[in-house]
């Protein structure tokens, strides 16, 4: 489906308090060795009422100097020490890629602390845990093979520089995030108990609609799939916060409804 599907979540669980004065806060985990760049337009899209909260992984951007993490438990101990709690009212996670896993990991991991669940769960361009990952296993290959593989999947971003300026910055990254995936894809646990809606992009080389399709078995809470135009990248396009958009008020209306019983 293109971008102007209509967007149906199946029933599920989600605080029960109106938050649209403050905005539905969606928070947006990036790619594997990615910053937060790939949001900037996101407020203007979204629209008011929905307030995306990106997601800054340790060693990019104005956090480069901070240790990467590499495991489930530094991963969750840097959440909770740069985000907090969850906030009290109904709230939205968006990863994509690497970003899916840590979504897909954090929700699961908040309702077993007991603390309260997002509302909604969108996950983009990511192979569910239980799917053959090539890439996962290749994060303690050379240098100049690690490259070869990321650009076989299309995990190499299309305006990436050739030269070895690019190689420096971001290889590094991207290996200790490969490091991360395999250690979230060995700890998953079980489905999702809220609704998750997955995206693909229709030229994703890596993880396109039928991979995806993978991600019902881990969803208890109810599944809907959408796919829009774009290879793996396709969360720098405008499709997917339109998209993004529409699923968080499906949100916001129950949220209403529920408080008005």
């Amino acid at each position: 489906m293109g971008e102007a599907a209509a967007v149906s979540l199946p029933p599920g669980t989600g605080a029960a308090r109106d938050v649209t004065g403050g905005g539905l806060p969606l928070y947006c985990v990036p790619h594997a060795g990615a910053g937060t760049s790939a949001f900037a337009r996101w407020p203007a899209l979204l629209g008011p009422g929905i307030r995306p909260v990106p997601v800054l992984l340790p060693g990019r951007d104005r956090r480069r100097r901070e240790a990467r993490v590499t495991t489930r438990a530094a991963l969750f101990a840097d959440l909770l020490r740069t985000h907090g709690p969850p906030p009290p009212g109904p709230y939205a996670l968006y990863g994509h890629s690497l970003g899916g896993l840590v979504a897909y990991s954090a929700a699961r991991a908040l309702r077993a602390a007991g603390h309260p669940g997002p509302a909604l769960v969108v996950i983009g361009a990511c192979p569910p845990p239980d799917a053959t990952v090539p890439l996962t296993e290749s994060a303690t290959l050379p240098d100049d093979e690690l490259l070869a593989v990321l650009q076989e999947f299309g995990a190499v971003p299309p305006d990436a520089p050739a030269g070895g300026i690019w190689r420096r910055t971001a290889l590094a990254v991207l290996r200790d995030d490969l490091r991360l995936a395999r250690s979230l894809r060995d700890a998953a646990d079980g489905p999702l108990d809220v609704p998750l809606l997955t995206v693909a992009g229709d030229a994703d080389p890596l993880a396109g609609p039928g991979v995806m399709a993978g991600w019902r078995r881990w969803a208890a809470g109810g599944h809907t799939a959408r796919t829009l135009p774009g290879d793996h990248f396709f969360v720098r396009g405008t499709a997917l916060p339109r998209l993004l958009s529409r699923a968080c008020r499906v949100v916001l209306r129950r949220t209403v409804v529920r408080d008005s019983r």
